[in-house]
C-alpha cells in the first residue's frame, strides 16, 4: 500500500491532517535537511505522539514521498505550461527555483517516478506537451534527457551552495583560498586545456549556465523529434 492509499490521520486529541503533517516535515527539512526530518520530529512539532503519525505514515521514506509531491506543485506555472518544448524549459526553470527555496529537493530528484497528484500532474504536462510531435518512446526519451540534465545541474548547484554554507567561503573566496596551488599545477603544463579555460574562459553565474546547458539539450531533443507516419488509410 502506498502512502497515497492510506486514509486520513484521525482529527483526535489534536487536529491532524496530511496537509499540516506534510507541512511541518517540509519546515523542518527547509531549516535542516532531510537529516532533519523524521515522523517524531514532525510529531513533536505538531503536539502530537508519533504513534498518531505511525498510523497513517508507516516509514521515513513515505514521508518523503509525501514531501516530495507538496513540492512538485511548485514546477507547474499557475497558467498552461506552454507548448512542446518551450512547455519543458518552462518545467525545467521551475523546478530550479523550486530546488532553491527547498535545497532537500535536490536529494530526491532522479528515483522513482513520483505518484502523488502533483507528480503525476507534472510528468502528464511534460509528456503532453510533446503529444503528437513524435512517437511516444521517443516523446518518453525527450523528457527522460531534460529531466536528467535538470538534474544534474540541479544536484551540481545545490551541492556548491552547502559547501558555501558549511565552509564559510563563498565561490569567490574559495577561488581565492585555492588560487596559489591551482596557478602552481597549471604552471607545470600537464593540464593545458585547464589552462586555457582558467585563464580564458568566461565566468558565467549558475543560473546563466543552467539556461544555457538547457538550451543545448532542447535543440539535441528538437533535433530527434519526428512526427509518427500518419496512420495507412481505411
Amino acid at each position: 500500500m502506498t502512502v497515497w492509499d492510506r486514509p486520513e490521520p484521525p482529527t483526535r486529541p489534536v487536529p491532524l491532517d496530511r496537509e499540516r503533517i506534510v507541512a511541518a516535515a517540509v519546515a523542518l527539512a527547509d531549516e535542516g535537511g532531510l537529516e532533519a526530518v523524521s515522523l517524531r520530529k514532525v510529531a513533536a512539532r505538531l503536539d502530537a505522539g508519533p504513534m498518531r503519525l505511525y498510523g497513517f505514515i508507516s516509514t521515513k521514506q513515505q514521508l518523503f514521498d509525501l514531501m516530495l509531491d507538496e513540492v512538485y506543485a511548485e514546477f507547474l506555472p499557475e497558467g498552461p505550461p506552454g507548448d512542446g518544448l518551450e512547455a519543458l524549459r518552462t518545467l525545467a526553470h521551475r523546478t530550479r527555483q523550486a530546488a532553491l527555496r527547498h535545497p532537500w529537493l535536490a536529494d530526491l530528484l532522479g528515483g522513482r517516478p513520483a505518484l502523488g497528484p502533483n507528480g503525476l500532474a507534472v510528468g502528464e504536462a511534460a509528456l503532453a506537451s510533446l503529444d503528437g510531435l513524435a512517437d511516444i518512446d521517443t516523446v518518453m526519451r525527450a523528457v527522460e534527457t531534460v529531466n536528467a540534465y535538470s538534474t544534474g545541474a540541479i544536484r551540481r548547484e545545490i551541492a556548491n551552495l552547502r559547501a558555501e554554507r558549511e565552509t564559510g567561503l563563498s565561490q569567490q573566496d574559495w577561488q581565492r583560498a585555492s588560487g596559489a596551488h591551482l596557478t602552481k599545477m597549471l604552471a607545470t603544463g600537464r593540464f593545458p586545456a585547464l589552462t586555457k579555460a582558467v585563464h580564458d574562459g568566461a565566468d558565467v553565474d549558475a543560473e546563466a549556465s543552467f539556461a544555457t546547458g538547457l538550451d543545448w539539450v532542447l535543440d539535441a531533443v528538437a533535433a530527434r523529434l519526428t512526427p509518427p507516419p500518419p496512420p495507412p488509410p481505411a
